[in-house]
């Protein structure tokens, strides 16, 4: 009994470390060279949940042009009302059944923890006020927005060039998924695609950021 107290203890310390060197290491470990103050033009944001993070874009004329293979599909790119592009990935089980924490289902939690099939989930957004605790925002320059549409647009997956929306998955009126290029588990999930999204458009995050707090924590420190 006392062996296997012992076993799990070194297990949890072990991850803890995991963690928090995956925080304070960043990645690039050299900082890249920043835009000059005159071409950081463009704000993006990150969105943090509990275990989940989602990045916005602003959904100006640029990105509309970016994304308009979306309009194949039938969500409402062109919204008069939508300022923000919000864009999440993760595990195909745990995304799509479930909604809200009352509706967990240990299937979906089983499939996270191992391995799982990935979705995309694009939204849209009104105004989103800043600042809250929930909310980190970045100012960047044209060609790092467009180096992170770019990203993103690459995680669809596309059958004879089109992306492959999931029929009747969503959350509400607006919003979609879609399938998604590469496989989810809880070690490389959804705040880990973040982080390679946020440092595709030249931010630093930690090397290894499986928790939202410990990217929130990592773009702090390094950008």
């Amino acid at each position: 009994m006392r062996t296997g107290i012992r076993w799990l203890l070194r297990i949890v310390f072990l991850l803890l470390l995991s963690v928090a060197c995956g925080t304070f290491i960043p990645r690039p470990l050299i900082a890249p060279v920043k835009a000059s103050s005159a071409a950081v033009t463009h704000r993006i944001l990150l969105l943090s949940g509990p275990i989940h993070t989602d990045i916005a874009i602003p959904l100006d004329a640029e990105t509309r042009a970016a994304f308009s293979f979306l309009d194949d599909t039938g969500f409402p790119l062109g919204h008069p009302n939508a300022e923000w592009l919000i864009i999440g990935w993760g595990g195909r089980a745990f995304y799509l059944e479930t909604p809200t924490w009352a509706e967990l289902k240990p299937l979906p939690v089983l499939r996270a923890l191992t391995i799982d099939r990935s979705v995309l989930h694009v939204d849209l957004a009104g105004p989103i006020t800043e600042p809250q605790s929930t909310v980190t925002a970045f100012d960047v320059s044209e060609d790092q927005l467009a180096q992170l549409r770019d990203f993103i647009s690459r995680s669809f997956v596309r059958d004879a060039g089109a992306v492959v929306p999931i029929p009747d998955a969503g959350y509400g009126e607006i919003d979609r998924f879609f399938e998604a290029r590469g496989y989810f588990n809880a070690l490389f999930g959804c705040n880990t695609w973040t982080a390679a999204a946020l440092r595709s458009a030249g931010l630093r995050t930690g090397i290894w950021n499986p928790l939202p707090q410990a990217l929130r924590l990592s773009v702090s420190v390094y950008n």
